[in-house]
């Protein structure tokens, strides 16, 4: 193949420019139209496509454990996110949320919605109905079963949203394949850090593990006994999946017991 012509290379920027989201050179950061959610983290900002997360995409965390500080790794996203207005939608996860923790780091209550959801398939369903809504800020899924093809029904529907959309998954499955554009596999590490490192992304292989500083509430240092005396685990309803499908489902509190953010 001939070598490009001077006009040809300088050409090839604005070419790239006119080219969809998903096409991008292999040395360097896909860019996207749509603007990126800061992190809050500097480190982990600089390795995101685009310098944050990207909305109108699957983003697949791959733990350990779950309740390993996910929630404390997104607080600064979802303040940011509550304090403008937007909803941040929490659908079955494995430990009930801290209400007074998640006020400590920032989030704003009055626009978090917990959805209870057992069964896998009600999962997904639930996931595509939330990812209708156009005003939801981020949707944050645990779903330790998912099939290939349920996660690019999840992918399709995002792409027609603008939030953000965290799927949560067990760190075994990082070997199997997934449409996902954003693929991160999450260790605790010490010193109240979490070892973040980019399996997948729009842009360059990842190198070396990101090191996140997590911010601890003290009101999870305080001990449980004296925690438990104070306020609800959650202070509003949470809700169960409810489709014509489903046998009926009523809104129901959980019981106050230790959690995990």
């Amino acid at each position: 193949m001939a070598a490009l012509s001077t006009a040809q290379a300088h050409s090839q920027p604005s070419i790239l420019a006119t080219l969809p989201d998903n096409v991008w050179r292999g040395n360097q950061m896909g860019a996207s139209q749509t603007r990126p959610v800061a992190s809050g983290f500097r480190l982990l900002d600089k390795e995101l496509p685009n310098g944050g997360w990207p909305p109108s995409v699957l983003i697949e965390l791959l733990l350990s454990n779950p309740g390993i500080g996910e929630l404390r790794l997104l607080a600064p996203t979802l303040s940011q996110l509550t304090k403008a207005g937007k909803s941040v939608i929490l659908l079955a996860p494995p430990h009930i949320p801290f209400a007074a923790a998640l006020t400590e780091l920032g989030i704003d209550l009055k626009h978090v919605l917990l959805i209870e959801a057992d069964k896998p398939t009600d999962r997904i369903w639930a996931v595509e109905q939330a990812l209708k809504s156009a005003s939801f800020g981020a949707l944050l899924c645990w779903l330790p079963k998912a099939r290939t093809d349920h996660l690019r029904r999840l992918q399709l529907a995002a792409a027609n949203g603008d939030g953000l959309t965290f799927v949560f998954r067990p760190l075994e499955d990082s070997t199997q394949s997934s449409p996902a554009p954003l693929r991160m596999v999450c260790r605790p590490a010490a010193s109240g850090r979490m070892s973040v490192e980019i399996i997948k992304r729009r842009g360059p292989v990842h190198t070396e593990p990101v090191l996140v500083p997590l911010s601890i509430p003290d009101i999870l240092v305080t001990p449980f006994a004296t925690r438990a005396m104070s306020k609800p685990v959650f202070p509003v309803p949470s809700y169960a999946v409810d489709r014509a499908a489903l046998a009926a489902t009523a809104a129901r509190h959980r019981a106050a017991m230790p959690v995990r953010i």
